[in-house]
């Protein structure tokens, strides 16, 4: 086998990985106890297309334009959004939109001081 291949099977793998480990926190994939096969698929199958929605909204918040100042929403932040707006009603819509907004602002910053200390660093 080509060394390019094995790097790449290598990838895909770490890609399933990361996938589930996001599955598992976000949806709670692994908070069933299992005490029959049909209650865990149940919950199982349940958990995935929590995930599958996050994803979905995640790709399509992707593909639209985002402002300079902000990261693009994650599946975390959707999930917190969603829980805190639909699930959850504890402050109103305006309040928990303008605390996205700042944390994704922040997290934008943050993540643009990193780049420009990496690449001040001496290699």
């Amino acid at each position: 086998m080509p060394l390019t291949a094995l790097v790449k099977v290598a990838g895909s793998t770490w890609r399933v990985e990361e996938t589930s480990q996001s599955g598992k926190g976000l949806a709670g994939q692994d908070e069933h106890q299992l005490r029959r096969y049909t209650s865990w698929s149940r919950w199982v199958t349940l958990a995935m297309l929590a995930y599958a929605f996050l994803a979905v909204v995640r790709a399509d918040e992707g593909a639209r334009h985002v402002p300079d100042d902000l990261i693009p929403l994650t599946c975390s932040e959707i999930a917190r959004l969603f829980i805190t707006l639909i699930a959850q009603r504890v402050h109103d819509t305006a309040h928990r939109l303008r605390w996205s907004h700042w944390r994704r602002r922040h997290q934008a910053r943050s993540r643009a001081s990193h780049y420009r200390r990496q690449a001040a660093a001496p290699t």
